[in-house]
């Protein structure tokens, strides 16, 4: 699978960490950022999230994001 995606993460979220495991299974390289340590990351997540730090948020290459997507959309996306 092409291309790589940026998660937007915090160490504490279910759902990252499912998500990673996830990603990881499949093979699909990512770049992980913790909102709680980068507050221009968390600015971010809040802006593609209507003011709200909800995560796992993925960024892909064309600029899209996805909240708690699941496996299969990643790959729907990765794909197109």
């Amino acid at each position: 699978m092409q291309g790589t995606v940026t998660m937007y993460s915090t160490t504490w979220c279910g759902y990252c960490r499912r998500l990673k495991s996830q990603l990881d299974r499949e093979g699909i390289a990512y770049t992980e950022i913790n909102i709680e340590q980068d507050p221009e990351s968390a600015a971010f997540v809040e802006k593609a999230n209507g003011g709200n730090q909800t995560v796992p948020t993925v960024l892909f290459a064309d600029g899209s994001t996805m909240t708690n997507p699941s496996l299969a959309q990643v790959k729907q996306k990765l794909a197109a």
